[in-house]
């Protein structure tokens, strides 16, 4: 804590606080309800950054994808702090995984951190806040819905939001609007294309 009493660790770049969260974890894994409980009012950013990472691995979005939904909506809802369902909240995140997070994986969190900074504006408001939230809950379903290349897209927009959230930077928060606008978009219009196929096949078979 500093002088004036305030946790200085809710202010910390994003390497330093996931470092500092992996060591105040004793065993290996450590569930998703005590990760939120250790970050806090910065939870939202970070969570959807550590499980957005996993989103993009085929055949394990869907896992990842529930909890990013959860997180989306109650961020759409003006909470401000997540709260887990216990059947997500249950669900362990290897401390591995955050010590590579804070360490830069291969040092691209520490490039991305040098760009990112605090900028006010409206898309770090309450109302912008929750327009984070419902793009992410939309993403969040892109990602659980099975498609080919469909997770990855919504998932970095996602990503480039949650990362401007947890840095309060208006600049990376509207660019990670506009990504995942798009990356919700295309992955709609494939999931529309391949029901459409699927049913034009069907109707040519029967």
């Amino acid at each position: 804590m500093d002088a004036t009493g305030a946790d200085t660790t809710q202010q910390a770049p994003i390497s330093r606080l996931l470092h500092d969260i992996a060591a105040r974890c004793p065993n290996e894994e450590v569930s998703l309800g005590d990760l939120a409980d250790m970050l806090g009012d910065r939870g939202f950013g970070i969570l959807i950054l550590l499980l957005g990472l996993p989103a993009f691995l085929p055949g394990v979005a869907t896992v990842f994808g529930l909890p990013i939904l959860v997180l989306g909506v109650q961020m759409g809802l003006g909470l401000r702090r997540p709260r887990f369902p216990a059947f997500v909240a249950r669900q362990h995140f290897k401390r591995s995984h955050i010590l590579r997070m804070a360490q830069g994986s291969s040092r691209w969190l520490a490039r991305i951190e040098g760009f990112v900074r605090p900028r006010p504006g409206p898309f770090v408001s309450n109302l912008g806040d929750r327009v984070v939230g419902w793009l992410t809950a939309y993403a969040a379903i892109m990602i659980i819905l099975p498609g080919p290349g469909t997770n990855g897209p919504p998932a970095f927009g996602s990503m480039v939001m949650a990362l401007g959230v947890v840095e309060s930077d208006n600049r990376t928060v509207g660019i990670g609007i506009a990504l995942t606008i798009l990356g919700n978009a295309f992955a709609t219009g494939m999931l529309i294309a391949i029901g459409w196929l699927g049913v034009a096949a069907f109707q040519w078979v029967f």
